[in-house]
């Protein structure tokens, strides 16, 4: 009894912590101008334009401002301690990813635990000793140095591999000498969405022309440029091997046959533009080659047998299938049929060993089928549950193969696969002090505004009563025809054991059912996206999870334009809201440096029937005075190239003139810090700490910590 009266005090005291501190904020002013835009005789006012400008004095004090006001809330939180630590412990497990082999070596990275960024090992044979190959660790004092893509060159002689600084997309690249461990003297600097790909004694990359001083984490990215880098030579040696003078927005990407006769290129022009298919042959040194390139689908190389290609596409098969062509003769009559589309989608396609290795997609969760190269089909590969699986990469001559499997409630594991013999083994299973058996994943289905059926995973703690007072964290994407799928995050669990339900909904516009669903949700349907959270909030309300004082929503990127859109669509449905380095200005999102690439994804406001749609729900654009919006903490970063941080810079600003009522408008502004990908581990902790306290805080729910 004292225990009840004890918490219901502290619950009590924090309730009134919580609406004193709320009408007390008193936010940063900043100036305002007179700043109209007329698209197609429609004016539109951008009167914080200022604070696009990152760099400028104005916005430096602004930052710090904002960031003070945040810090100062954050910290009179009684918990946010507590949560720290939790987080901390769970951290420190040990996580590995798959190895990848490179003649007898194994090479492979790893995180002790805590450390900042994973670390880079080798070892000789499956029994080996790992050893250190590359440490980014010692790259910066802060972690904010990580590591992106690395390959080993074909002889397994060499590894190139990029850095990235600060979080950016910018990726500069190095070599080592793998045997020495030693770096060469080559360096390539200004590549961006790029990996590089082993010919010979080099490389092939694709980079952008130096931006100007200043601009580099702001200007548009245009021009890319296809090079071959020698080793031992100069950056401005390259070869250039391929550009587009006439077409700013057109895109290269290589890879080299594993029997080094062809180099392929898929020449991308934005992200939901068809990807095309060029080659050449490098046994003659031939042209070019445009093979698929009629923008009709898109076209991806899995691998070659001999002079003709294993394709995938999804031409007149929007669920994609598997073709073989011969390039000699390509016409489409020509084409021979290996795995037809089917009503699952297909995902993923690897050529190792022999085999083909099929990664399908039902209801967003996978299934793997091995097949003979000519398509006989040969085996399912038995997953341990509903998740997610990841891998299947080596060369045509290897006996293994790896795969990494997750689901909610299960870590990523790593499995070694015999190819001969078609069975797996566990290789590498995290140890983490958390009771997985103690929580339950249902996948259910649901309605939309208009009647389509869309999937939610619901994961809670079993035994939990549908009262109505649950605290739930619903998520979602919704575009680019990226699939949210089953996966573990050691950061959620803090979520889990304090009684929250998470809520993944698998909105239109991504990829779960292949291309048509990703169609329903983009350019002039876009709103069918927003229509789907919204039915999932709905869903998990009327279904007695939760009520609307205890709904928490959360989405980053074109997920952070999500939750902006929801938030100002239907602003009496969420208690909290974390629009993260989100997309909010869907009038100028393309003149800064990716943007152009979502034009066919999203539309332009340039165009004056794309503009009626974009206006209508563009997040900046449609917050309204005197409307009372959820309790929210907005997040974005300084060293953000892809969603520049403006975008959350005149939201955050806009959102705080216009609401009405005692609920927070927070804004938290990370340093050396990008759009997500190399974040350190203390960052992370550091991120998620911030997210839990606020959002508990807000729901007047005390953790059990």
């Amino acid at each position: 009894m004292q225990k009840l009266f004890t918490l219901f005090i502290l619950i009590f005291i924090s309730a009134l912590s919580l609406m004193a501190q709320n009408s007390k904020i008193k936010y940063p002013s900043v100036k305002k101008a007179v700043q109209v835009d007329d698209y197609s005789g429609t004016k539109i006012s951008d009167p914080y334009r200022s604070l696009e400008v990152t760099k400028s004095e104005e916005t430096k004090k602004w930052i710090t401002d904002e960031n003070v006001v945040t810090e100062n809330y954050l910290s009179k939180i009684p918990y946010r301690n507590a949560i720290r630590k939790r987080l901390t412990e769970l951290w420190n497990y040990e996580k590995y990813n798959a190895p990848v082999k490179a003649g007898n070596y194994y090479i492979f990275s790893k995180n002790d635990g805590l450390q900042q960024q994973n670390i880079l090992y080798i070892q000789n044979g499956l029994d080996g000793t790992p050893e250190i190959l590359l440490d980014p660790n010692q790259l910066s004092k802060d972690g904010s140095v990580s590591l992106g893509s690395w390959e080993a060159s074909k002889d397994n002689k060499f590894l190139s591999y990029g850095i990235s600084k600060g979080g950016s997309d910018w990726r500069e690249f190095y070599v080592m000498d793998i045997q020495s461990k030693q770096l060469t003297k080559d360096t390539i600097k200004w590549a961006k969405f790029t990996a590089t790909a082993w010919y010979k004694d080099g490389f092939y990359y694709s980079a952008y022309d130096k931006p100007d001083s200043g601009q580099e984490l702001k200007s548009k990215n245009e021009f890319q440029k296809l090079y071959y880098h020698k080793l031992g030579t100069l950056q401005s040696q390259d070869k250039l091997i391929l550009e587009d003078k006439q077409n700013s927005k057109r895109g290269f990407s290589a890879q080299v046959t594993d029997d080094q006769r062809f180099l392929i290129i898929t020449a991308w022009e934005g992200s939901a533009s068809y990807v095309r298919l060029w080659y050449k042959d490098l046994s003659s040194d031939g042209e070019i080659i445009k093979l698929l390139d009629k923008g009709d689908a898109n076209y991806y190389l899995v691998d070659n047998i001999d002079d003709k290609f294993i394709i995938t596409t999804d031409f007149e098969a929007p669920k994609t299938k598997v073709v073989l062509i011969d390039p000699k003769n390509p016409s489409k009559e020509n084409w021979k049929t290996i795995i037809p589309e089917s009503k699952n989608v297909i995902q993923s396609v690897t050529l190792v060993g022999g085999k083909l290795f099929v990664t399908y997609m039902r209801d967003a969760a996978n299934s793997v089928s091995v097949y003979q190269s000519d398509g006989n089909f040969l085996t399912d590969i038995q997953l341990p549950s509903l998740g997610t699986v990841t891998g299947f990469f080596g060369l045509d001559t290897e006996k293994e193969t790896f795969y990494t499997f997750t689901s909610f409630t299960y870590p990523s594991t790593i499995y070694r696969y015999d190819i001969e013999n078609n069975k797996s083994f566990l290789f590498k299973k995290p140890a983490i002090k958390f009771d997985m058996d103690a929580y339950e994943t249902k996948e259910i289905f649901y309605e939309s505004k208009d009647g389509t059926k869309v999937p939610l995973f619901i994961i809670n703690k079993k035994g939990i009563k549908l009262d109505g007072n649950n605290p739930v964290l619903l998520t979602g994407y919704g575009g680019f025809n990226i699939s949210e799928q089953p996966s573990f995050s050691v950061s959620r669990i803090p979520l889990l054991e304090n009684g929250v339900v998470y809520a993944l909904a698998c909105l239109r516009g991504g990829g779960e059912y292949g291309e048509e669903w990703h169609k329903a949700g983009m350019l002039a349907k876009k709103q069918n996206v927003f229509d789907d959270f919204i039915a999932a909030a709905e869903y998990l309300i009327k279904n007695k999870y939760t009520n609307h004082n205890k709904l928490a929503i959360q989405g980053g990127s074109n997920g952070g334009l999500l939750i902006g859109a929801v938030m100002n669509q239907r602003p009496e449905l969420f208690k909290v809201a974390f629009p993260m380095v989100g997309v909010m200005d869907m009038l100028r999102y393309q003149g800064f440096t990716i943007g152009w690439a979502w034009i066919p994804e999203y539309g332009s406001s340039d165009k004056p029937e794309q503009f009626k749609y974009l206006i209508k729900y563009s997040p900046l654009h449609n917050i309204k005075k005197g409307v009372s919006y959820p309790a929210t903490m907005i997040t974005t970063a300084d060293h953000d190239d892809r969603v520049v941080p403006g975008h959350s810079f005149k939201y955050a600003a806009t959102l705080q003139e216009m609401n009405k009522g005692n609920n927070p408008i927070l804004i938290r502004i990370e340093t050396q810090v990008g759009h997500g990908a190399g974040t350190s581990t203390s960052k992370a902790i550091e991120l998620n700490t911030d997210l839990w306290s606020f959002m508990f805080y807000n729901m007047k729910i005390t953790p059990k910590y």
